[in-house]
């Protein structure tokens, strides 16, 4: 009865290939205006790693080996892709969730809510790619990339995408109006950014703090690919992935719960 009840509650989500038909949508839209989504994507991470990798990189010494700014930049790749991801999944999907009423319209349509909400996952998790990767590319040329290994962080950033944009479509689907999305970035982003070691080395941290960041998704993807940039293998790989892995499905699975009694109510 319990376990029955909870399959309702909680159904196993039905996708399909259409949910690449709402991808494309979403990136036909989204190409219109190309040009200006990616310079503002970039603007402010190149904000954050010209002004402090420069500025307070000239009073540091080396981290690990390496200067400030390149352990910097390995950082930023990774909070470019978090704040990617969550942007579209929190102020667009809403946008298209509750002020223009476009999932409503896609699903007059032979196409589900799951389908819907897949596509706006994997579109929110693209975008995030091409964000993370452009800083990559502007990284490289500036050669704080010091091996082809680097070209590996490509997945790793896909699935961070993916990670933070099922998180945040968990919040869209909590979201009364575009305040609340506040909270979320002030609580749970913000933190991150500070933690998970973006900035500075999370072992220079208290212990306890330490422990909550490891539980953090940051962290997992920071892990991963600043060796990659360095041109080494990062350890424990596996869990590293199957961590980002298993944040993306859960908070999807969550997201689509909330989503279903939300709009099919």
């Amino acid at each position: 009865m319990n376990r029955a009840a909870s399959a309702q509650t909680l159904p196993l989500p039905q996708l399909s290939v259409r949910a690449f038909a709402v991808w494309r949508r979403n990136f036909l839209v989204w190409k219109k205006l190309a040009i200006p989504s990616l310079l503002g994507n970039l603007a402010d991470p190149m904000i954050y790693l010209f002004g402090l990798g420069y500025g307070l990189g000239g009073l540091l010494p080396q981290i690990n080996g390496v200067s400030y700014i390149a352990f910097l930049a390995s950082g930023t790749v990774c909070a470019s892709t978090m704040n990617a991801a969550s942007f579209e999944a929190l102020y667009s999907a809403f946008s298209r969730m509750h002020v223009q009423r476009t999932w409503e319209a896609i699903m007059n349509a032979p196409v589900t809510l799951e389908d819907v909400m897949a596509g706006e996952l994997l579109w929110a998790a693209a975008k995030a790619t091409l964000s993370g990767a452009a800083i990559l590319v502007v990284i490289a040329a500036l050669s704080f990339v010091a091996s082809p290994l680097a070209l590996w962080s490509l997945p790793v950033i896909f699935l961070t995408g993916l990670a933070f944009a099922a998180l945040g479509l968990i919040v869209t689907a909590l979201a009364p109006s575009y305040d609340f999305f506040m909270y979320y970035f002030t609580l749970f982003i913000t933190p991150m950014v500070l933690l998970c070691g973006v900035f500075f080395p999370a072992d220079q941290l208290p212990p306890l703090v330490q422990a909550v960041a490891a539980w953090l998704p940051l962290t997992h993807a920071v892990a991963l690919v600043r060796p990659l940039l360095f041109g080494e293998v990062p350890s424990g790989i596996l869990g590293h992935l199957a961590a980002l892995a298993a944040v993306a499905v859960a908070a999807f699975w969550i997201a689509l719960t909330l989503i279903r009694r939300r709009l099919l109510k």
